[in-house]
């Protein structure tokens, strides 16, 4: 009886090792996708932010416009260009 306790112990004792094995992997192997996940947001945002820059630059160009366009249509006297 005695040896079938120490074998069961034993059994029990190696699966709680494998379960322990088994639970640091998948911690591991879950850093790692958020990892990754993170590392993607962060190129996702600098591209939005190069996207932002480029529109940011356009819609300068596009106020300097309307507002050349405004001072033309604000002209009574007919003397600007």
């Amino acid at each position: 009886m005695r040896r079938l306790a120490v074998v069961v112990g034993g059994l029990l004792l190696v699966g709680g090792a494998v379960i322990v094995v088994v639970a640091d992997e998948q911690r591991v192997a879950a850093l790692a996708e958020v990892k990754a996940a993170v590392v993607r947001a962060e190129e996702n945002l600098d591209a939005a932010r190069a996207a932002n820059y480029d529109l940011a630059e356009q819609l300068t160009s596009l106020r300097a416009q309307i507002a050349e366009q405004d001072a033309q249509l604000a002209d009574s006297t007919g003397f600007l260009p």
